[in-house]
């Protein structure tokens, strides 16, 4: 059944940094080609640096990093030109980029292209009623990401041990949601940055439509296809500002309010798109048709 079609597609080159907007995207066993492919280290600390760690490090969302040459599978990723906040450039293969970066968030910092084995962030959670299962409320917890995470609770991980991934290879949301949430919330401003998804379907249907899609396949143009595996639980970072998008706890205040799901199990948490793993990787451009299968 054809479900609609390909609105926009990302990568986010360094985590937690800007994303780039693609007009075709390679998926392979890992996501897609180049998303995470880089991350900010916490020297002091060990651990991977995200923006849900609002308060030690609340401009990530203002940075940004572009490829300095083509992606090729298979081959070794390339450098990266890194753009912080303030307007300063590093390329990500200078002897200077550790210093450069550093001093720009004020903390000891170096850029990796390998997760830690013990991959683990901070998680700040906003003071919203029903947000977290386990009552967390305008404070900081640690929180185990990536393949760390599943080795945790004793399940084979979707994703391999260097990925700086959160929880699967890829993630997807539908034209539909960002419109239902527009219409629940007029006055908040749903742009499709907010959310960091890999992939943006124009579908017609109403409402969260994704909820629907759990344990099927999504077929994409000629041969990609990903199996859906999970509801996208939400956090902070969409509430976040980034360019001329404002600050809006309201984000999160809508999802709690109106679509909390049940994840494996662990409790209903705020969603939003939904998560996936490849099936059969390949080349997904704009336009192509989606269909569930």
């Amino acid at each position: 059944m054809i479900i609609g079609t390909i609105n926009a597609l990302w990568r986010f080159p360094v985590k937690s940094f800007k994303g780039e907007k693609l007009n075709q995207a390679t998926f392979n066993k890992q996501g897609v080609l180049g998303d995470r492919a880089y991350a900010l280290i916490d020297k002091e600390t060990g651990k991977v640096v995200s923006a849900k760690s609002v308060k030690l490090f609340p401009d990530l969302l203002n940075c940004s990093a572009d490829y300095t040459q083509p992606l090729q599978n298979g081959q070794e990723i390339p450098p990266v030109q890194i753009t912080l906040g303030d307007g300063t450039t590093v390329s990500s293969d200078s002897e200077k980029v550790d210093q450069i970066l550093s001093s720009y968030f004020g903390r000891d910092v170096t850029l990796a292209r390998v997760a830690p084995d013990n991959y683990t962030i901070d998680q700040y959670y906003p003071d919203i009623e029903n947000l977290d299962p386990a009552g967390h409320r305008n404070t900081s917890v640690q929180q185990k990401l990536g393949s760390a995470l599943f080795k945790e609770v004793g399940v084979e991980s979707p994703i391999p041990p260097e990925s700086f991934m959160d929880v699967f290879p890829v993630s997807v949301m539908t034209t539909s949601t960002l419109e239902h949430l527009h219409q629940l919330r007029p006055e908040t401003n749903f742009d499709m940055r907010r959310f960091r998804m890999n992939m943006i379907i124009k579908t017609e249907n109403s409402g969260f439509v994704e909820n629907l899609w759990i344990g099927n396949t999504l077929k994409i143009g000629n041969s990609v296809q990903l199996l859906v595996t999970s509801p996208d639980p939400r956090c902070v970072m969409t509430t976040l500002p980034q360019d001329e998008i404002p600050k809006d706890i309201n984000v999160l205040r809508t999802l709690v309010e109106h679509n909390r799901l049940d994840i494996m199990g662990a409790g209903k948490f705020p969603c939003a798109g939904v998560y996936a793993v490849i099936a059969a990787g390949g080349l997904v451009e704009i336009n192509d048709t989606v269909e569930l299968v």
